[in-house]
């Protein structure tokens, strides 16, 4: 899909200067950027899941032994 975006000269400098150094396309470093943001964005909700119970204090496998002890 196509899309115009307004991007400033010297931007669009530097940009042509990476990927002139990288033998790469402009467009081919805009769709990098476009991909490490998304990426970047994603995270913070996949951060704060990780490591939930870690302040609890809680040990997974006993809580795990409870939970199944119930049936």
């Amino acid at each position: 899909m196509r899309t115009l975006v307004d991007i400033d000269e010297k931007a669009l400098a530097a940009l042509d200067q990476i990927a002139q150094r990288q033998r790469v396309s402009r467009a081919s470093l805009i769709r990098e950027a476009v991909g490490d943001l998304l990426a970047k964005k994603q995270r913070p909700e996949e951060q704060a899941a990780f490591g939930l119970w870690g302040e609890a204090g809680v040990d997974g496998l006993a809580y795990q032994k409870a939970l199944r002890e119930e049936w």
